[in-house]
């Protein structure tokens, strides 16, 4: 499985990926899509960024 390392950061954040998609500004199944293929190191920075956009978003309530 690709992208192992961003699977495991969403799971462990408590997120689902679509909200971790919502804050990439991608569709969920668009951002799936995009996880199939290993990423490259700014692509994945971002998504680590979306991660952390998303904690706060979504970890309030």
């Amino acid at each position: 499985m690709q992208n192992m390392d961003v699977r495991i950061a969403i799971i462990e954040a408590g997120l689902k990926f679509w909200q971790v998609a919502d804050c990439y500004d991608l569709h969920e199944g668009n951002f799936s899509r995009l996880l199939r293929k290993e990423l490259s190191g700014d692509e994945k920075k971002r998504i680590f960024e979306a991660i952390e956009q998303a904690k706060e978003k979504y970890k309030k309530s």
